[in-house]
């Protein structure tokens, strides 16, 4: 091979897909490999090629745009530029070499026969960039799935031993007896040397007590016949789905076909001291602030470990939000054993990411109060230290006062439901910028504490009216379009053009966020009441705001950046550095850009649709 050769031999397999594939085969390619040299502005293909190429870029930089000169990419030196083997749907590019630019280019068909048997390369470049993206989520919630330590972790680990039985002619009572007398919440059924079934004590509840049944009656009569049980080679996720997807508790496992012992949900929970339901249950009992604070020390913990075992970024962000709002409610009561009970009616509401339930470590904390209209102006009191209690304690716990002051502190957004209805009404109808501002807010509520009746009625109330406000929702969706995805990011450095994060994507407001600003627009739109952002893009599709391909792409999208979110901050929580959403392109590998950039081209798809209809 000439010096030549191998110098295109070694710079293609440096580039990730192409990484995967033996020497053979990349030397097949190398031999179908052609140079071509383009000048600055001459449009792809070069003249005189006829048939669908790949493009290696060797030095040099292209852009791509849309037929309506819409910037939908850059690619720049090392990259592969693949949307002449599978254009996207529907959408006709150009092509154009923002420089002089080399390239080495290899006709779609010989590499296709190149790379066949290699089908993680074949479908980079013959799926389109929203596919790929789809490939690389379903990729990710696998790995996330076989990262678990229950996946890897053997029944043998958690299963109690010996199982406690009781014959089947045994009386209710001799059950209930003996379950007492050993606390514990279940018997295994038998009928001499056979199993017959499982007794617990929900059954002895539910079909002893509650049914008025003669507790003298035997044990068969409450029992569950037929039980699910699992043999000990099995993993204890194995066992967890098993009793997920049947709704049971206890699962009895069995040894070389004999009685082993009996393993619980309880069990599986508590395999990790450090997890949600821990968590919770440790805040529940929490006596102090002081108490709290020292939990919440926790939290990046948790974040940290939950990233490194590969958990979605919806997974994370419902963790994190449902633990906030454990603080919150403990915060809560803490304070009403210090005033005194309630006044009035109230709902302690959560705004923003966490009522979406997609909070991080320590975000800074969005609230609000509504109260019953009973409530007289000497009430306020109460609810003012009530406020400043929780508002103060999460602030110590980590969660940071909000800098905009949406706060159940502020007067403003500590109000009776009346007014909170005039809010909605004076937003929905004059859509000026503060009320759009607002919209982004307190258009994601959830009811965290008290009564939710009061929020549910503010709520149907508004959706009434922005379905029929196709003004407010013109607005808005102007409004939402002023986050741009930076479609112009290449060698290494993109659109964040001053500050200590000139070299580092904003994963949040320019990726992120875009996303959750269109699915509040669809939910808006349809009458959705959902605040979190995948489930308002699942109720969403198929409506006439958002058709089914279009939202999986954008859950595609969501997912993916998120992931990336999560991981980013997980290293900087273990180097000890303050989390935040810029991501630098030189932290993740040459093909999660690629998957970042098709990310950003959904986005952009996306927004351009929005503004067609509303522009």
């Amino acid at each position: 091979m000439s010096t030549e050769l191998a110098d295109i031999h070694d710079f293609i397999k440096a580039i990730e897909p192409f990484d995967q594939l033996p020497d053979a085969s990349i030397a097949s390619i190398v031999r179908n490999i052609s140079i071509c040299y383009v000048r600055a502005g001459e449009q792809l293909p070069p003249a005189g090629v006829q048939q669908p190429m790949l493009y290696f870029l060797r030095k040099g930089a292209l852009a791509y745009f849309t037929e309506q000169d819409e910037l939908l990419g850059k690619y720049g030196e090392g990259d592969i530029c693949t949307v002449f083997c599978k254009p996207d749907e529907n959408l006709t590019v150009k092509v154009i070499p923002e420089e002089d630019t080399l390239l080495c280019a290899i006709a779609c068909d010989d590499l296709k026969s190149v790379v066949n048997d290699f089908p993680s390369v074949l479908r980079f470049f013959m799926q389109t960039g929203a596919q790929r993206l789809k490939q690389q989520v379903v990729k990710i919630n696998e790995e996330a799935i076989m990262a678990s330590t229950l996946m890897n972790t053997s029944i043998e680990d958690f299963y109690h031993a010996p199982v406690v039985t009781i014959e089947q002619c045994a009386s209710i009572k001799e059950a209930a007896f003996k379950m007492t007398e050993l606390n514990y919440s279940c018997l295994v059924v038998v009928d001499g040397d056979k199993l017959a079934g499982i007794v617990t004590d929900k059954d002895l509840r539910r079909r002893c007590v509650a049914q008025g049944l003669d507790f003298n009656l035997p044990v068969s009569d409450i029992m569950t016949p037929n039980m699910e049980v699992i043999d000990i080679n099995y993993s204890a996720h194995d066992a967890l789905i098993k009793m997920t997807s049947q709704h049971i508790h206890h699962l009895p496992v069995m040894k070389n076909g004999e009685l082993a012992g009996m393993i619980t949900v309880t069990d599986l929970m508590n395999q990790e001291g450090l997890n949600a339901v821990n968590m919770s249950s440790t805040i529940g009992k929490a006596t102090s602030v002081e108490e709290l604070i020292s939990i919440s020390k926790m939290l990046p913990k948790l974040q940290i470990r939950m990233a490194k075992l590969g958990t979605t970024a919806d997974h994370v962000g419902k963790t994190i939000s449902a633990i906030t709002c454990a603080f919150t409610v403990r915060l809560i009561k803490m304070a009403k054993q210090k005033y005194g009970p309630e006044p009035v009616p109230f709902a302690w509401l959560a705004a923003g990411s966490q009522a979406r339930q997609e909070q991080f470590a320590h975000s800074d904390q969005d609230n609000a109060l509504i109260i019953s209209n009973d409530m007289q102006p000497e009430d306020d009191i109460w609810f003012k230290n009530m406020a400043t209690l929780v508002s103060d304690g999460l602030a110590a716990c980590g969660f940071i006062y909000c800098p905009g002051d949406v706060m159940a502190t502020n007067d403003k957004w500590r109000q009776p439901q009346r007014i909170w209805q005039n809010y909605f009404d004076r937003w929905v109808n004059t859509p000026e910028p503060m009320a759009l501002m607002h919209s982004s807010v307190f258009f994601d509520l959830n009811c965290v504490f008290g009564d939710v009746n009061l929020l549910k009625e503010v709520q149907a109330n508004m959706l009434k009216q922005t379905q029929r406000n196709t003004l407010f929702i013109a607005h808005l969706s102007g409004n939402a379009l002023k986050l741009r995805p930076p479609l112009g990011f290449f060698r290494d450095f993109v659109l964040v053009s001053s500050g200590k994060n000139i070299k580092a994507l904003d994963l949040k407001h320019n990726g992120i966020a875009p996303i959750v600003d269109l699915a509040r627009i669809y939910a808006l739109s349809e009458g959705i009441t959902a605040v979190n952002t995948i489930e308002r893009l699942k109720q969403a599709s198929g409506t006439p705001s958002l058709s089914k391909t279009s939202a999986a792409n954008l859950i595609d999208a969501y997912e993916f950046l998120g992931m990336l979110r999560a991981e980013h901050q997980a290293r900087q929580l273990l180097d000890g550095i303050e989390p935040d959403n810029f991501l630098a392109p030189k932290e993740i590998s040459r093909l999660e850009r690629e998957h970042l950039k098709d990310a950003f081209k959904v986005i952009k798809t996306m927004q351009s649709n929005r503004q067609s209809t509303y522009g």
